[in-house]
């Protein structure tokens, strides 16, 4: 059975790295952007890294400009800037695309494991993107593409796909889905 063990992928200085160096973590897969209204998540993924990290637990930031180009400028600036602006401590890897024909082979994968998980109706940006997204396609919910950034995979410590959540799914659910994954 294929797993994220599987794949390599670019560290955002251009080498790349076997995901299995990651082995009997749990982790937090999440692609993201510097300029979209879900950029603030970066301090509740920074809380959940410190929280969690000791005990075996590692969050994977891909950037991705696919959303609107909410993640302009190159790898180091945009690295720089979650240091910076949000303290960010979990690695950060090369930009990529995670819909499209070229996109990142990891996020293809991921997408087949898991499909759209839908939206928390009480986030306040729940109806923004549902009228966005659905003018586009009437359809998306259908698809497993990622519909926006800051969407998180869940990987077990044996490299499964566990779980997926949307950019508006609250950080408390995600910590509990952590926490059982940690106790296994």
């Amino acid at each position: 059975m294929k797993t994220v063990y599987d794949f390599t992928v670019k560290e955002r200085k251009g080498g790349e790295i076997s995901l299995k160096s990651f082995a009997n973590e749990v982790l937090l897969i999440v692609n993201t952007a510097t300029k979209c209204g879900f950029t603030p998540t970066y301090d509740e993924l920074e809380a959940t890294y410190e929280k969690y990290h000791a005990q075996g637990f590692e969050i994977l930031d891909f950037p991705c400009n696919q959303f609107g180009q909410q993640a302009p400028g190159t790898d180091e600036s945009i690295h720089d800037f979650c240091k910076l602006t949000y303290g960010t401590q979990f690695p950060r890897f090369k930009k990529i695309k995670v819909n499209g024909d070229d996109a990142e082979p990891l996020y293809k994968f991921l997408k087949e494991q898991k499909g759209f998980a839908g939206w928390d109706e009480s986030h306040q940006l729940t109806p923004i993107l549902d009228k966005m997204l659905s003018e586009a396609d009437p359809d998306y919910k259908e698809s497993s593409d990622i519909k926006w950034n800051f969407t998180k995979f869940l990987i077990n410590k044996k490299g499964q796909v566990v779980a997926r959540f949307e950019p508006t799914e609250k950080i408390e659910n995600i910590n509990a889905e952590i926490e059982k994954l940690l106790a296994e």
